[in-house]
């Protein structure tokens, strides 16, 4: 007789690389699926330039804030509980925001939103160290990734026909009963909890003062070039020259910051995460204003050029994984960095008039670089904390990649408020859009270099 098959038979492992593939799909596809949507958002809640442009601002710094009390969260109080929690709380966010009436109100429950993705990404790649062996390790987290970029790269054309059929309000309705599935699945298959064996005093003070960092890093370099915006950063610098000198003489701190120290693959990796994420997230946002309004594509078409990215991340991500396995992680991910500068070199070069095939190459190249890259960076990383830190590894991993998004995504934000200011995007203003475009493109391409190096250098694992 054959042996009828039953997902409670499977091993914790494959179940919890299930649960967390399924979150790393969704919360990345609600995510950018809104980027799509955001011209056809602006017009219906009458939104500035400037209003626009805090839509994906305010979520990561939400994200940012969050990040490390949610990894500390989750090792002292469990893994699992923290990553479900984010999850229900992401679902009801993305409930508040497809009722928004005002681009105000859609921004309060972007921000709770963020916090939500920061319960969730600061604890599913700790759930995944916790029950996968050191050797396989690699390939559990190119899987992991590559579903980060399954979900990217199926949200554009979601978000996009969506959108075109359904209203952005649709974007955000669609999260939710994704995410219930996933609870339901998790309860009834996802045996077990992971966490320190002691627990550790959660540090308040720590928390407060990286919030003020957060939040006046991403709001001073918004009002730049005046006054206010250069004290508000000054601000932000002391807050987190305090925030270091404070989890230095903590007993409990959210992050150990003799862990740079100890390792020079630790922070070399985190240093060369930050200037990638940096240059690339503002990315989709970038090319959806401009194949929506310089170039007057469908949300649907352009979502099926954005297609393209992250489709080549998922591809490749999982091959990378094995590879890093393997071989040292290092030169994967240098390569990875070398390929992404390529494909920004290339973007540097588009008008108004740019080929579609011109586009769609460079933004493959970018995403073949960057599924070469991600997996052997993120495995460097976690293989350099002990198996005690992990959630803070986990979490200073994400809060890496979320402040480079942040610090790319605020800076394209001081573009578009330098040139567009509080207008209203219309076709006039394309010109000013396409300048701003071009120098962020500039800057992606500097931020990559800088990556490379830094890869380079970062010794062997």
């Amino acid at each position: 007789m054959r042996k009828s098959f039953s997902l409670s038979a499977l091993p914790v492992t494959t179940i919890a690389l299930i649960a967390v593939c399924f979150g790393y799909v969704i919360g990345p596809m609600g995510m950018a699926a809104v980027n799509v949507a955001i011209p056809t958002m602006a017009s219906d809640l009458d939104a500035s330039a400037s209003q626009v442009g805090w839509i994906p601002t305010i979520y990561l710094l939400s994200n940012v804030a969050f990040m490390l009390p949610c990894g500390k969260w989750a090792d002292n109080f469990g893994r699992k509980r923290v990553y479900a929690y984010g999850l229900g709380l992401n679902a009801f966010a993305a409930l508040m925001c497809a009722i928004g009436t005002s681009i105000e109100w859609v921004l309060v429950w972007r921000f709770i939103q963020g916090a939500a993705g920061a319960m969730i990404f600061g604890t599913g790649v700790a759930i995944i160290t916790s029950v996968t062996p050191d050797h396989k390790r690699g390939a559990a987290l190119g899987i992991t990734a590559a579903c980060v970029y399954v979900g990217l790269t199926v949200a554009p054309a979601i978000g996009g026909w969506l959108t075109e059929n359904w209203g952005w309000r649709s974007v955000f309705y669609f999260q939710v009963p994704l995410i219930i599935a996933l609870l339901g699945f998790m309860h009834f298959f996802l045996r077990g909890e992971w966490k320190n064996d002691r627990f550790s005093a959660f540090d308040w003070w720590g928390s407060a003062i990286f919030a003020v960092f957060s939040v006046t890093l991403v709001y001073g370099l918004s009002r730049l070039p005046d006054g206010e915006g250069v004290a508000i950063l000054a601000l932000s610098g002391a807050s987190l020259v305090g925030f270091v000198q404070h989890q230095r003489h903590h007993r409990s701190p959210l992050i150990r910051m003799q862990m740079f120290k100890e390792s020079r693959v630790f922070s070399l990796s985190l240093t060369t995460s930050f200037f990638m994420y940096a240059s690339n997230f503002a990315i989709i946002f970038l090319m959806s204003l401009y194949l929506q309004f310089i170039q007057g594509s469908s949300p649907a078409h352009t979502g099926q050029i954005l297609l393209l990215q992250a489709l080549s991340m998922a591809i490749v991500a999982p091959f990378a994984g094995k590879l890093a396995d393997r071989f040292e992680p290092r030169v994967i991910a240098t390569t990875g960095c070398v390929i992404v500068g390529a494909g920004f070199a290339l973007l540097n070069g588009i008008s108004p008039s740019t080929s579609t095939a011109y586009i769609s190459g460079s933004l493959l190249l970018i995403g073949i670089g960057f599924g070469l890259f991600s997996t052997p960076n993120n495995n460097a990383i976690m293989g350099a904390a002990s198996r005690d830190e992990v959630g803070v590894a986990s979490a200073s991993m994400n809060l890496s990649r979320t402040i480079g998004n942040l610090f790319g995504m605020s800076l394209v934000n001081l573009m578009m408020h330098h040139y567009l200011g509080d207008a209203s995007l219309t076709s006039a203003k394309n010109a000013e859009l396409m300048t701003t475009i071009s120098l962020a493109f500039t800057m992606s391409l500097v931020f990559v270099m800088v990556a490379c190096v830094t890869s380079a250098i970062r010794g062997r694992q």
